[in-house]
């Protein structure tokens, strides 16, 4: 398969990069630093572009490729970014007639409690640190509802990603937050680059959003 990453120098990116090149998929891994671009997989084409200043250049990037993962996130101060950077990810999927893979936000995943509350409505949920990122998140999710004529499936994180191996030990789920049976709800981003890679070799029905956590077993880092 041959696989557009975009944002493919950040943590989410180039944890999809190493996945997609071992496992034999030919990458374009696309990043507006082409200094980090140097140390990813020689195994990928790097391609150096900024889709907010370029974005007819990323669609044309996208032709002759048979699926687009968006794994794009703005530096802090820049969380509104998130919604343009993500439309032009998906018009360049449109464009080629390929499907897209988008990396959401946990931001409007229920809580587990049945409160009704989603991780951004939560009272005391969120550190104020991760709010304007959260809301982009949320406003991601409603331009992403606007997309006619591309299939797009968005997946997004538990309530933590961090560093941390490569164990395969995660589950799926729909639109609540998942955890591990200690209650504690993240994942990896290796992990979370080999789903993301899962849904590309078995994707499952279009135009929804997706969850992934660690499951039980849980790695046992993940309990402290």
């Amino acid at each position: 398969m041959k696989i557009i990453i975009f944002g493919a120098t950040g943590d989410v990116g180039s944890a999809a990069v190493q996945a997609a090149t071992q496992r034999g998929h030919q990458v374009t891994a696309v990043s507006r630093n082409p200094s980090a671009l140097a140390a990813i997989s020689p195994l990928a084409t790097p391609l150096p572009l900024d889709l907010l200043h370029s974005p007819q250049a990323a669609v044309r990037a996208a032709e002759n490729h048979d699926l687009v993962i968006s794994a794009l996130r703005p530096p802090a101060g820049r969380e509104t970014d998130l919604v343009p950077l993500t439309r032009t990810a998906v018009q360049a999927a449109r464009n080629a007639g390929i499907p897209a893979l988008v990396t959401g936000g946990a931001a409007l995943l229920k809580l587990p409690d049945g409160s009704g509350h989603t991780v951004l409505s939560a009272p005391g949920f969120l550190p104020e640190g991760s709010r304007l990122i959260a809301e982009a998140c949320a406003a991601q999710d409603a331009m992403l509802e606007q997309e006619a004529g591309v299939q797009w499936t968005c997946l997004r994180p538990p309530a933590l990603l961090t560093e941390g191996p490569l164990t395969g030990q995660y589950q799926f789920g729909t639109d609540t937050l998942l955890a591990d049976t200690g209650g504690v709800s993240q994942i990896s981003f290796a992990d979370f680059g080999a789903a993301l890679l899962d849904l590309a070799e078995n994707p499952r029905s279009t135009n929804r959003r997706l969850t992934v956590a660690w499951g039980t077993p849980a790695p046992a880092m993940a309990a402290g």
